[in-house]
């Protein structure tokens, strides 16, 4: 099989030379992708929130699911855009790469789904703020195998693949999201090449634009999926029927596309095929992408940045109204709303408790984590150190586990010495 000549030896380096075995088979970016699936991270996902708190019921999708149906959304695209031949002979995109990719961008999300992210976000502003993509990006360089702080040593290109956001909290002006942690500056450097970026492109939303095709691919593939399959589950769900998608659309202008869409949607509720007639839309938005050429301040170094992911604006246009309709329907829906409201509590009175333990040193010598976490944070410099560490344990929390251990702090009539904390 000949090389790949889309990419060169600058895609796969890592921070910290990798050692080589002898009869190594698989290529850089197939460790990447192999490390993830392996790691504790991933398997956590299993139980953190796609829309509703994981294990209400057995069939809505999580954090988990969500991702290996982005990974084989992602997978497909490259096998499009590839029989397409606009990158010349023994060049694609790589789509072992892109598959990590999308099993990898939502490691860092914490429980509770974007409530959780909200949460911890909010609490974590005296110390630097919280992020999942930052999350992640921290996961990869740092604790994923946690031996010497070194994460799992992510090639530049995977790097480059999760970092949706490029703007330095510091750089944010007090945005709640899509930012990195001001001490990842170093990692966004080595990604970059140690390339300046063109005052052009300004920290926000100007900068955060600024993606690796396999970035844009991942994104694409991750907003297909979840346009689609939240709509699905928020049919199953019962929050989504007729009768509320008529009314919701009574109570807007839509166009004839929009109106033509909520017919369809209409239809496949009536008929029990939503999942068929979605999962036949997921094609449609695969087949809606090609590669465009441009030009960026990192085209000379590296194929990556010489091509952008163009989409068919009406299905991007329908991938836009589909979320809508959840956000209306299913997110804002007095039901998740309670959930979300709990969520908060939870978090905020778990990390309260923490905080005062561990961050500010309330000189209490309760063991409230475990030994390898505390000795972590005794080790620590300085208060926002410690609080990383401490936003680190509270993140990577499973949905269940966070309530278990609320209930063990804080409801008298539940734990015992034989639970698991």
């Amino acid at each position: 099989m000949s090389a790949n000549r889309f990419y060169s030896t600058f895609d796969s380096e890592t921070l910290k030379p990798r050692p080589a075995y002898a009869g190594e088979y698989r290529s850089a970016f197939q460790i990447d992708r192999d490390r993830i699936i392996h790691s504790s991270a991933f398997r956590r996902l299993q139980n953190k929130t796609q829309v509703f708190l994981s294990g209400e019921y057995d069939f809505y999708r999580t954090r988990l699911t969500h991702s290996i149906e982005v990974a084989q959304i992602g997978r497909s695209i490259c096998g499009w855009l590839a029989q397409q031949g606009s990158l010349g002979e023994d060049c694609s995109i790589d789509a072992d790469l892109v598959e990590c990719a999308c099993l990898a961008h939502d490691l860092g999300h914490p429980p509770f789904g974007h409530t959780g992210e909200r949460t911890l976000h909010h609490l974590m502003q005296p110390y630097g703020g919280f992020e999942g993509n930052a999350q992640t990006l921290r996961l990869l360089t740092e604790t994923l195998f946690n031996e010497g702080r070194d994460g799992m040593n992510p090639s530049r290109a995977l790097l480059d693949a999760i970092l949706k956001y490029k703007t330095l909290h510091v750089e944010a002006g007090g945005a709640p999201n899509h930012y990195l942690y001001d001490n990842q500056e170093k990692w966004l450097d080595f990604t970059l090449g140690g390339q300046a970026f063109p005052v052009e492109l300004t920290p926000g939303d100007v900068r955060n634009e600024f993606k690796s095709i396999e970035c844009q691919i991942m994104d694409w593939a991750d907003d297909t999926a979840y346009s689609l399959n939240d709509i699905a589950d928020g049919i199953h769900a019962g929050f989504i029927n007729v009768t509320t998608l008529e009314r919701w659309a009574e109570a807007r202008t839509l166009d004839t596309a929009q109106s033509e869409h909520v017919v369809f949607l209409c239809k496949a509720i009536r008929e029990g095929r939503v999942e068929a007639r979605l999962n036949r839309h997921i094609g449609d938005y695969i087949r809606a992408t090609k590669l465009v050429p441009e030009s960026t301040f990192l085209s000379a170094m590296t194929r990556r940045h010489q091509y952008r992911l163009a989409i068919d604006p009406a299905v991007k246009a329908q991938s836009k109204m589909n979320k809508k309709i959840s956000l209306d329907l299913v997110f804002r829906s007095p039901q998740l709303q309670q959930l979300d409201y709990k969520a908060d509590v939870i978090l905020t009175k778990l990390f309260g408790v923490l905080r005062d333990r561990y961050i500010e040193r309330d000189g209490s010598n309760l063991h409230l984590l475990p030994a390898t976490v505390e000795t972590e944070i005794a080790k620590a410099p300085d208060a926002a150190t410690r609080a990383r560490l401490v936003c680190d344990w509270v993140a990577s929390m499973t949905d269940s586990f966070a309530f278990r251990t609320y209930r063990r702090l804080f409801d008298a009539n539940f734990g015992s010495i034989t639970d698991f904390v």
